[in-house]
Parts: C-alpha cells; structure tokens; sequence
C-alpha cells in the first residue's frame, strides 16, 4: 500500500547524534548495501527513511490499473477456481495492474532522497502459510485480493486457500537470516503490499529492488530505487531474474510469468565434467593427503582416541582404546567437525588415524551424489536412486523432463531438498512447477522425483503409512573397498495415512518426528518390525529386500571410488568413516513383468547421530572401533558388503 509521509521534523535528531546514527547504520548494514548494489548516494536517506519508518513512495508513484486483450487459451485451473468463487459472495475477476510516476516533475536518478521502502504484506515460512491463511484474520481476503481474486467470504474458503497457495510463486521473494539456529536459517518468504506486488518485469529495469532487514527495528522492507532518470507517466519495472545474464537460464527463471518452450532441450543428465568437481573441491577448500604406507600395528597395541563427541565418550570401553584429551598424542581423531588439512596432517603425522575421508562430500551432498550415482545408471541415474536434478545447473533439463512428464500424463511429484540440509529441513513437495523453480532463489537445491507409490507400512493406530529405513555403514577403506553394514537398522513413521493429497501435512508426507515439537514419534524395533513387515508381505521375505539393499550400497561406493579424488573419494590410507544411509521401498516392476520391492537411497548422512544405537545396543561403539580401527570384524554385529 502506498503510505502518507511522516514529517521529516517529526524524526530529525541533532547533527552530531545524526551523524554518530548513521556511523552505526554504515557499520551495520554497508555488507548487505553493497551486495545489493544500492548506491552510496542514497544510504543517507535511507538511514533516515528506515529510522522514521517513512513511507513515501505515494508522493512519487501511483497504481494504474490497465486493461489487456484476453490470451486465447486461458488456464483451466484458474478458470475452474473462478466459477466456483462465482457462486460465493461478491466474487471478482482478474484485473491487470502497473505502477507509474505520478510525480509531475518525474524523478532524477541523482536526487538522494529517491529511495523508498515498500511494506511487506505478508512474511512467512512454507511450512506455515496453509495455517496462516485459515487462521490470521484478513490474510486470506488480502491475499486472494492482491492476486486477483475478489473475495469477501465471512469463513475461509477451500477453493480460495488453494489458489493463493498457488498463485503466491508468482509473487514470492525471499531472504535468509546469516545467523541462528538451522531452524532459524531456513528461508524466509514475503510477499510485498500492494503497490510493490504491481511492479511488472521488464528485461530492461527502470529500478532496482532489494530486500533489507534492518537490524535496530528487526524489520525487513524492499527498498526501491531508480536506475535512470523518470518522467511523469512512465512505468516502474524490475528485472524478475536480475543478476541471470544467460538468455536460457533467464527464460526458466521467468516461466512462472512468461511461458516458454523448452521441448528442444534434452533432459538426460550426464555426469558433470571435471571442472565441476575440481570446483566444488576448490570451494569445500580441502587439502589432498600425501600417499602413506598403511600402519601396521602390534595386536596388544592401546590406541589413544582424541574425540569432541559424547556418544564416542561414552560408548567406548574396548580394552585396546583409551581416550585422551591431548590431540597431538592420540592415535585416532574421532571428531564432529569437518576436518580439512589432509595434506598437513599426512606430512607431519601419517600414522594418525581418522573418521573422515578427504572428498567424501561427494557422497553426503545431496548434488552430488545424484553426479557420481551416473557412473552406475548413465544419464539417467541408478533405479534406486530417485531421478534428480540440480536447480542450479540443471534447471533447463528438469523443465523440459517435467514438461514431457506431463504431456505424457505421468505422475509429476517433486520433492525439492536442500543441498546440504538434514532433518527434512526447508524440504517441499509439490507438483506446482513455479513453485519448484523459485526455489532456486533461496537455499541450493536438488529436486527429485518423489516416491509416489511407496511401500507402506500397516500401523494398527493409523493405517497404512510411509515409512524409511536407516542403515549404519562403515567404510574401513577405498582401496582395497571395504564397506560394512550396521546388523541392526532404524526405522521412521509418518502419523498420518499416505495418499497423494495434502502435499503440505508433514504428519503425512515426512518421517523425521523426533525433532517436530507436539507429534507422535513411533518407534519399533528392526527385530519386531521384520516380523509384522513379512506378516503384511508374506511373499517378501525381509532377507530377500535386506540383500538388494547391501548390493545397492555397495554399488554406490564402487562408484564413489571408481575415480581418483577430486572426482571420487580420496584413498587415504589412514581414514575410516561412519555413514548413515537413510532409504524407501518403493513398488516396481522386475525384468519378468512381477511386481517387486526396489530400494531408493534418499541420503548419505556424514557423523549420524547413534543415540539410539548406543540407548539399545551397548556394544555399538565397540563394534564400529573394533572394524573399523583393528580391522576385527569377528563378535561383531556387521557384515561385509564389499
């Protein structure tokens, strides 16, 4: 909405406590200024705009509504959503708007006092927008309004929620907070009031936009400024997809506003060239070890453990480990954190043991590992690696396959998951195409194709649910490859029954309840749930399913270490590591027309938290040491996969 002005007198402070204010506003706010691009010329008066909340922009702009001949094939949804509105109180149709200088004047690009904050309407995380529609009294009204839909309803409307859920790609921006919890951190989504939601696109921008938090108020805006100088009359543009210079990578970008053909693409996925991996290798600033000759130890030889985590702590009580908390003697580090200097610690320490393999991202980063999951299923992937692509450097690719997808009239659900995020964090899923591609902007994402017809699992307090498997793997080396697998296995529900609906009910569509506050967490142990699983799937035996498992985990690491490091993981002699591999069963069809069980790897997790393992199996830590630091397998609960 454009606001009355606030007299400038109202808020004017001395001279020298003005300028002590506007110190502290460059100190604070000069990174994210000048990531912006707002020019210096303007900050003066946008400290003091900000510090008297001055809403301005009604002196300078005004909305136009303007009136477009009707496309030919006009979207059938929308149509749908509008005959039924019809038959509800004071319906609307669709009205097309653009803001124009009303000044008469016009403005000059070079005056600093042109610079303007515009509200935002509405401030949200995805996960919430469904319950502040239904709940925030006038959300839903000003946001249907807002997108063209003239509604006045006394309760909220279905039929409305599901149109603005929809129809919000077209008007969403987004920002992240840089600081806080993980929680904190995922992307926050605005929509701005009215008079910035009628700023149209244009390849050729006559201002700039932004949006700024600013930090004394804890209150974020859009700031707008002009590009050049503007007469009266003239319309107010921004670029949709500012900062994309590529014509191909543009056009994706803007298909949520302007339809485009994308039929010529090809949507097969190569594996990514070298580049790419030395790239990620130069951004993740790992160091390669040097080659070392494996240590070859005394069988009655204590090795001195060097750990920061409590569980290791804990766990550990072999005779042939001792704990100590000084660093440069132990023989192990078993550590949380990313360790980094590889080439260092190879130089001055060869013998050290670790937990961690230089290059082994390429396994726990969602990207990834979709990239060296190609060298075992070409272009297309593996079967039990659901179809993924990277929004950043697939994105072309992704749209022309969903497009085809659905001509075809194939099942089009996408589930949209950060690169390097657990906990089904800032994770989506939807078959809203405009909502997929808008994800690019926030956090780096992969998308993949969601399982839609899951194996599922009878719970006699709800029904039949979604569930997923975790799997404790150990990697004892690359070359020669061993890998071994955790005996025992652990097991996630959803709370509420699977269908294909509601794709915004976590209960229903997500598995990770133990972090979620006021839900249930189910828990059944591997033994229990084998029982009441072949009692469900009688012509499944678990042995059978569990087999397919370990050959799909082993076929993973052979092509994780099918290439030298940068482009697989690193054959550093002293590392060891601990992996959990989070999985589905999903229903497919075998080389004999029969319905069969496959397995679909959803994550690597590096470092997975074992408090359950070590809760019900004391001897877990032994274990995982024993195999992984004595090469000692006997007595303990794995078995070898490669």
């Amino acid at each position: 909405m454009l606001r009355a002005p606030v007299s400038d007198s109202m808020a004017e402070p001395g001279s020298q406590q003005q300028d002590e204010g506007y110190s502290q506003f460059v100190a604070l706010h000069q990174a994210a200024l000048l990531a912006s691009g707002v020019p210096k010329s303007y900050w003066p008066s946008l400290h003091r705009k900000l510090e008297g909340e001055i809403f301005d922009a009604g002196e300078m702009f005004g909305i136009m509504q303007v009136e477009e001949a009707e496309e030919e094939e006009e979207d059938e949804e929308r149509e749908e959503i509008e005959r039924e509105l019809k038959k509800k109180p004071n319906p609307g149709t669709e009205p097309s708007f653009k803001v124009i200088v009303t000044n008469e004047h016009g403005l000059s690009a070079t005056d600093p006092n042109c610079i303007f904050l515009i509200d935002h309407a509405w401030t949200y995380r995805v996960e919430h927008a469904r319950h502040q529609l239904i709940e925030v009294p006038g959300l839903l009204h000003r946001m249907a309004n807002l997108m063209g839909i003239e509604f006045h309803g006394e309760a909220p409307d279905a039929d409305v929620v599901e149109f603005v859920l929809k129809e919000m790609w077209k008007y969403n921006q987004t920002y992240q907070l840089s600081h806080g919890t993980a929680e904190e951190k995922v992307p926050v989504w605005y929509i701005m009031d009215e008079f910035g939601s009628r700023i149209q696109h244009s390849d050729e921008p006559t201002f700039g936009t932004a949006p700024f938090y600013y930090i004394p108020h804890q209150l974020a805006y859009t700031i707008l400024w002009p590009l050049r100088d503007m007469s009266n009359g003239e319309e107010v543009s921004r670029d949709y997809s500012y900062g994309e210079t590529d014509p191909l990578i543009r056009s994706c970008l803007l298909l949520p506003w302007q339809p485009v053909d994308l039929s010529h693409i090809n949507h097969q996925t190569p594996e990514p060239s070298e580049t790419h991996y030395q790239a990620i290798f130069a951004e993740n600033k790992e160091s390669l070890p040097l080659p070392v000759e494996p240590s070859l130890h005394d069988k009655s030889k204590i090795f001195k453990v060097y750990t920061d985590m409590q569980q290791v702590l804990n766990g550990v009580n072999h005779h042939r480990f001792a704990f100590t908390d000084n660093e440069k003697e132990a023989d192990i580090l078993f550590n949380f954190s990313h360790f980094k200097d590889y080439k260092t610690l190879s130089t001055e320490r060869p013998h050290v043991l670790l937990n961690q393999f230089p290059c082994e991202n390429l396994l726990t980063v969602k990207d990834c590992l979709a990239s060296i999951s190609r060298r075992i299923g070409g272009p297309e992937g593996p079967k039990w690696l659901p179809r993924t692509f990277n929004l950043k450097t697939e994105l072309p690719h992704f749209i022309s396959y969903f497009k085809q997808r659905e001509e075809r009239g194939e099942d089009n659900h996408w589930i949209c998951k950060p690169w390097n995020l657990a906990r089904s964090l800032d994770t989506h899923v939807t078959t809203n195409l405009s909502y997929i591609i808008r994800q690019r902007e926030s956090t780096p994402k992969v998308v993949s194709k969601y399982v839609e017809n899951p194996v599922l699992f009878l719970r006699d307090d709800v029904g039949m649910v979604k569930f997923d498997i975790r799997y404790v793997v150990l990697l004892r080396s690359v070359r020669p490859l061993k890998v071994y697998a955790y005996n025992v296995f652990w097991l996630r529900f959803a709370n509420r029954p699977f269908t294909l609906d509601d794709l915004d009910d976590y209960e229903k569509h997500f598995t990770v309840m133990n972090y979620a506050s006021n839900v249930q967490l189910k828990q059944i142990h591997c033994d229990e749930f084998i029982t009441m699983f072949e009692k469900q799937y009688p012509e499944y035996p678990w042995k059978s399913i569990e087999s397919e498992i370990f050959k799909t985990f082993g076929e993973l690491f052979q092509a994780a270490a099918s290439k030298p490091a940068p482009l697989g993981i690193c054959d550093y002699q002293s590392s060891r590591a601990i992996y959990a591999i989070d999985l589905m069963l999903k229903w497919d069809v075998n080389s004999d027309g029969k319905r069969a069980i496959q397995p679909q790897i959803l994550e690597v997790n590096f470092n997975p938290d074992c408090a359950r393992a070590c809760k019900y199996h004391p001897t877990f830590f032994n274990d995982v040491f024993s195999t992984l630091f004595l090469d000692e397998t006997d007595n303990c609960h794995v078995t070898p996969i490669v």
